[in-house]
């Protein structure tokens, strides 16, 4: 078995206009692939701004594998319909882990990552320290598709005698 690192656990809120694919609307659920692991979430009927609010948890044992989550359309006689994807970067997260940050005020943000070109960021996402958590909050803008974003929150939990992150001055 490889050695894991934690467990990432990915909040999928909702999506935000997201394509309509059928002339009823959409039914829209979200996978979330990492290496080998496939999760999803239930199926909203016909909702373009669905609410899922699905937790899905992915054990990491690479921090470079990325993490894609893709949007389909729930057909039931026809494939479903692709309806976007984006990758959520976790770096910037892992870095604010490492640091081993303690005693910090509730809502406190420790850092803030931009929307750029290689992230699938729609606008600036926080990471945020609440109860002692670091939880990171992103709205992604869909790509290969002509709109919708869909809102997810991250949150890294450490797994008993797994190796974990090194917690170390630099990386």
């Amino acid at each position: 078995m490889e050695n894991i690192l934690g467990l990432l656990r990915i909040r999928v809120r909702r999506g935000v206009n997201l394509a309509v694919r059928d002339h009823g609307g959409s039914d829209p659920y979200v996978v979330v692939t990492s290496g080998h692991q496939k999760l999803k979430t239930r199926t909203e009927k016909n909702n373009s701004n669905p609410e899922w609010n699905d937790e899905l948890t992915l054990s990491i044992t690479d921090l470079n594998v990325p993490i894609k989550l893709e949007v389909f359309d729930k057909d039931t006689f026809t494939e479903d319909d692709k309806m976007g994807d984006a990758e959520i970067d976790i770096k910037p997260y892992i870095e604010i882990l490492k640091m081993g940050l303690q005693n910090l005020p509730n809502g406190c943000v420790v850092k803030k990552v931009p929307p750029k070109v290689d992230n699938c960021l729609a606008d600036e996402s926080h990471i945020i320290w609440n109860n002692g958590e670091i939880t990171q909050d992103m709205h992604l803008r869909l790509r290969n598709v002509e709109c919708g974003e869909v809102e997810v929150q991250i949150k890294w939990i450490n797994v008993p005698g797994s190796k974990g992150l090194e917690i170390e001055g630099s990386s």
